[in-house]
């Protein structure tokens, strides 16, 4: 048996269980989160809230995990933007909790949104970034036209903006 395709076999395997397990706790956690809703009945509004922000948040990193591992088993690839996008989740989620126990000092908050800062820039540059799906052009290209242009000035017409036909 060939080892490339033992090693697909076990990740899907182990890619399937994960998505099982992960789909099982996005149910508790849609239950937990509806029986939080008896503390802001029977309990304080304020209490009550804390616990449906965090249950809330965290069905929501579930969510953004799930979609992760469900990319990654169609399509044997993980995704810069699916990972970036649980961690800001799951810093959001600290600093939200953080607040509402107001049981961190300024300073522990102030390093989760630096972090959660450097996170959003990772996100915007893996988007901006994102590998190109390589299109074959409709008509021909005239080359004869221009020539060839490699280097520091090919990448300088790449990113400048298009010129208005006005």
């Amino acid at each position: 048996m060939d080892s490339i395709k033992l090693f697909k076999q076990v990740t899907d395997a182990i890619t399937t269980i994960i998505l099982y397990i992960l789909l099982l706790a996005l149910i508790v956690g849609m239950a937990k989160t509806l029986l939080d809703i008896r503390f802001i009945i029977f309990e304080s509004l304020e209490s009550g809230f804390t616990h449906m922000v965090t249950s809330v948040l965290t069905v929501f990193i579930v969510i953004d995990l799930f979609k992760a591992f469900v990319d990654y088993h169609e399509h044997d690839r993980i995704k810069l933007t699916d990972i970036t996008d649980a961690t800001i989740l799951i810093v959001l989620r600290e600093i939200a909790v953080g607040l509402y126990s107001q049981k961190f000092g300024y300073e522990f908050i102030l390093s989760l949104a630096v972090l959660l800062l450097v996170l959003g820039i990772m996100r915007v540059l893996a988007v901006t970034y994102s590998p190109a799906k390589v299109q074959v052009p409709s008509a021909p290209l005239k080359a004869q036209e221009q020539p060839s242009k490699t280097g520091i000035s090919a990448l300088l017409e790449r990113c400048s903006p298009e010129p208005d036909g006005n």
